[in-house]
């Protein structure tokens, strides 16, 4: 067992709704070729795209897999509510339905999406039809300042301890520690997200426009919910380009037709000095560890 600081977080409710897909006064998004169309985007209730599922396989620019929720309530003009959602919210964190036709259902938290702010939930498909735009969903989140003591060189992010507890973590020999990832990822096609002042809320994203890159590194079947290692990386303060430095993230919404954009990213682990070995095994996915908390 990886030793972790779990008996130290704290456990406090946070609270969104389930937010509406939103339209442009132009509907029309360019990709890099010059080619334009209208595609569905984010927010809403998504029925047919969900953690498992291919990230770039459906018609679609920046589609959040699930229910993609969103508060904001505004306290003396300030966003804090939806802020609080979004930086206190972990993977993994139990979310219930707390209003509607599905109330007292549970899903579970998949990932974070910048820009838009939204906080992503997965539920069951029988679930997904009873829910309506507009209910509100409260979430246990637990997981803000999460460690793992033994490894004071690594920064863990936007983790439920159960399900850092349900991954097949090793430390190594060398003092590193090994974690299973679907695919690893230069950070040179890393775009829009970078440069981010922290990583407790948001994603970046893959640019999968390079043909020769998307081969050589197999990221055609990228899937929601996929463990990643982002090489020559950082977030410990801050989205970086860092010689040496590894990322491991988590698919949180699908690919994108727009320049510098992709599948995005959410951080999950970082280590500026290497420490966080990747270890390819197709089962890292959320869905494989989902599956292990009880």
């Amino acid at each position: 067992m990886i030793k972790t600081n779990t008996e130290q977080l704290v456990c406090q409710s946070v609270i969104g709704e389930i937010t509406s897909p939103q339209g442009g006064i132009n509907p029309y998004r360019i990709n890099p070729d010059g080619y334009s169309d209208v595609y569905p985007g984010v927010g809403g209730i998504t029925y047919n795209l969900r953690i498992g599922d291919l990230a770039g396989e459906k018609f679609g620019d920046h589609v959040e897999p699930g229910v993609s929720i969103s508060n904001f309530t505004q306290i003396q003009g300030q966003p804090g509510p939806n802020r609080a959602l979004n930086q206190f919210s972990c993977v993994g964190n139990i979310a219930r339905v707390v209003s509607g036709d599905a109330k007292g259902e549970t899903g579970r938290v998949t990932g974070k999406h910048g820009g838009i702010e939204h906080v992503l939930v997965d539920f069951a498909p029988e679930v997904l039809e009873r829910l309506t735009i507009g209910d509100k969903i409260q979430i246990k989140a637990c997981g803000c300042g999460l460690n793992l003591p033994d490894f004071p060189g690594i920064k863990i992010m936007n983790l439920d301890p159960a399900l850092l507890a349900a991954m097949p973590l090793k430390k190594l020999k060398d003092g590193r520690l090994e974690v299973p990832v679907t695919h690893t990822v230069p950070a040179k096609i890393m775009g829009s997200g970078i440069g981010a002042s922290h990583s407790h809320s948001g994603d970046y994203d893959i640019q999968m426009f390079d043909e020769s890159i998307v081969k050589e590194y197999g990221l055609e079947d990228l899937r929601l919910g996929d463990f990643v290692a982002i090489l020559d990386a950082d977030a410990t303060y801050g989205r970086i380009y860092k010689t040496g430095g590894v990322v491991i993230g988590i698919v949180a919404h699908a690919s994108c037709v727009l320049a510098g954009h992709g599948p995005g990213v959410m951080i999950a682990m970082t280590s500026k000095d290497g420490l966080l070995v990747p270890k390819i095994s197709a089962k890292a996915n959320l869905t494989t560890y989902f599956a292990k908390i009880k």
